[in-house]
């Protein structure tokens, strides 16, 4: 009897010592076969201390990337080499240089969603779930935030600091319209609205908190949250409704939809593990840079 496209992945991925990261906004398919499935942060720890010997990264290629800065040794694998992030390639080092020229006494954290050669020029790195903290830990009042110039307003709001910001955002998130927000509010009057804080500021005004993907996990996983109104990229209601059988779950807007987090399927999956490509990997001189961004980062945590 022909095996299942899943028993096979699970059949060479005991062979090949590897284990399949996900993150919450991959095919709801890909979520189901993963060992773990996580937010940019939660996948970067859980990256940084696994003991497998191939890590298959669904996700997009800073997440890949940062998997193999934390693990130089094992072979980072990235189904899909073509699913990358636009607001990662919204900023360049060579950009992040010339605006550390014309800002030099500014600390430079950065947003996970970006290079591997902008993590290098970078003192810190930080994800939607901990920019908050990491902010505040830094022992200077002028901050240079990039790409995301709407997680970086809500960071600066939030810690009173001096932030500079790069003009990125996140194509999907800004999708978000606050319309969407009052509409469906009025349908659903008892719900709670939970947004992602790469949301547009006026988005962030109308809801009730702005989370992670995990920070939003926890949320809807509370005892007085019975229906939720939720602000981010559409698949993350896969997991939600998985882990919450009897409440209900509402995308903000069915627009929120990102294209390169659903380039990955469990056919590239087993491609990738059957001829151990794409492989993503980074130049050692980079990833020592990085590296260090990344461990404050983790540090922090």
């Amino acid at each position: 009897m022909a095996k299942t496209i899943e028993e096979q992945i699970l059949k060479l991925k005991k062979e090949k010592n590897a284990i399949i990261l996900s993150h919450n906004y991959q095919r709801g398919e890909v979520q189901d076969i993963a060992d773990f499935v996580g937010d940019s942060l939660e996948l970067s720890q859980k990256a940084a201390r696994t003991d497998a010997d191939v890590i298959v990264f669904c996700g997009v290629h800073f997440m890949a990337e940062t998997a193999s800065i934390l693990n130089p040794y094992k072979t980072v694998l990235l189904p899909d080499a073509n699913a990358g992030c636009p607001m990662a390639n919204m900023i360049t080092a060579e950009q992040l240089r010339q605006k550390k020229k014309e800002l030099p006494r500014a600390t430079v954290v950065t947003y996970i969603n970006s290079t591997a050669e902008v993590k290098a020029e970078s003192d810190y790195c930080c994800t939607s779930a901990n920019g908050i903290k990491v902010v505040q830990s830094i022992n200077n009042e002028e901050i240079l935030f990039v790409p995301d110039q709407y997680l970086g307003d809500f960071i600066a709001k939030r810690t009173g600091k001096k932030m500079t910001l790069w003009p990125g955002y996140c194509p999907t998130h800004v999708k978000i319209l606050p319309e969407d927000i009052t509409l469906r509010k009025k349908e659903h009057p008892g719900a709670k609205v939970v947004v992602h804080p790469e949301c547009r500021p006026d988005v962030i005004a109308l809801a009730d908190e702005a989370l992670s993907t995990s920070g939003m996990i926890r949320y809807a996983a509370r005892e007085d949250v019975s229906e939720l109104i939720v602000g981010t990229e559409v698949e993350i209601l896969h997991r939600l409704n998985k882990e919450n059988p009897g409440k209900k779950f509402f995308p903000a807007s069915k627009k929120a939809v990102c294209p390169n987090m659903k380039k990955i399927t469990l056919e590239k999956i087993l491609d990738a593990l059957e001829t151990m490509t794409p492989e993503v990997t980074v130049p050692e001189e980079i990833r020592i840079k990085a590296r260090a961004a990344v461990d404050r980062m983790l540090a922090i945590v």
